[in-house]
């Protein structure tokens, strides 16, 4: 477990700087296709780096804002509380900011950039229907993702993926209004611009739902080391996989920090390459091997 956490620290920097170049070529193509010249480039750089700043101070922030999270009160979710605290010491961790979403829903999330600014957030629909040890099972797979350092990767693809997706779109409109008449550049230079406005906000989501389906079974497994009682971790799953309400103001930005997809079952192939959950069969099967 140590080197996945050490494995996970390498990934996270890794991932801010594909981001940050990702970025950077997106300033870099709408520089050209739009005659901007040097001065895309120029203006995505430091736009580049105040995301990554951004992303690694303030996402947390900015993702239970998304969820609509509210501080859980310790007396009226002691029990929350309670075990939130006991994985937590569990995990050897010091115990995250617990909250609450008034959604009937059931989904959990972990958010922050380490164990020592952390948070998991419960919907008030989980707590309806999960019992003490699967509701334990739930915090678990949350703890582990804190403790693997999955929160940094998931954070800081919260608002690296909304620079690019605002960026091009940003971008798209101004390529459709622009005067027309102006001529010049490279054909070639063109098209590969444009192409990448066009896939960057594609690319991102991609990446972010890539990386987020493998932490979702490793948070199960690890989960499990914790409570070292897969039959609440199971149970839990199973009840997640029968109720088919969805969470009411849910943000895409922030699907991939859920236990479960907070959005209804997509089917095609297509749809699929952008899930960020392994379907929850698969889970459930794989923790039955255990």
């Amino acid at each position: 477990m140590f080197d996945q956490v050490i494995s996970n620290k390498r990934k996270s920097i890794a991932l801010i700087v594909a981001f940050v170049l990702l970025i950077i070529g997106v300033g870099a193509a709408i520089g050209y296709v739009l005659k901007f010249g040097w001065i895309g480039l120029l203006i995505a750089v430091p736009i580049a780096a105040i995301g990554a700043i951004t992303s690694y101070y303030s996402s947390d922030k900015v993702a239970l804002a998304m969820a609509g999270a509210r501080p859980a009160d310790p007396a009226q979710f002691a029990q929350l509380n309670n075990l939130v605290e006991s994985m937590a010491i569990a995990a050897g961790l010091p115990k995250p900011a617990v909250y609450v979403v008034d959604d009937p829903a059931p989904n959990a999330f972990a958010t922050g950039r380490n164990p020592d600014h952390a948070a998991i957030a419960v919907t008030t629909g989980l707590l309806q229907i999960m019992n003490r040890v699967e509701l334990e099972g739930v915090i678990a797979h949350e703890m582990s993702h804190i403790k693997n350092y999955d929160i940094l990767v998931g954070t800081i693809a919260v608002i690296c993926v909304g620079v690019v997706v605002i960026g091009t779109d940003i971008a798209a409109r101004m390529l459709w209004f622009r005067d027309n008449d102006r001529s010049g550049g490279n054909p070639i230079f063109m098209v590969i611009g444009i192409l990448t406005i066009i896939l960057a906000p594609i690319a991102a989501m991609a990446m972010k739902a890539a990386i987020s389906r493998r932490r979702e079974t490793l948070a199960d497994f690890s989960g499990v080391e914790l409570t070292r009682y897969p039959p609440g971790l199971i149970g839990a799953l199973e009840k997640l996989k029968n109720d088919q309400a969805v969470v009411r103001h849910h943000s895409n930005a922030i699907a991939h920090l859920y236990i479960e997809s907070p959005s209804e079952t997509r089917k095609s192939w297509l749809n699929r390459l952008f899930e960020t959950h392994p379907p929850i069969d698969e889970r459930i099967a794989a923790l039955r091997s255990m």
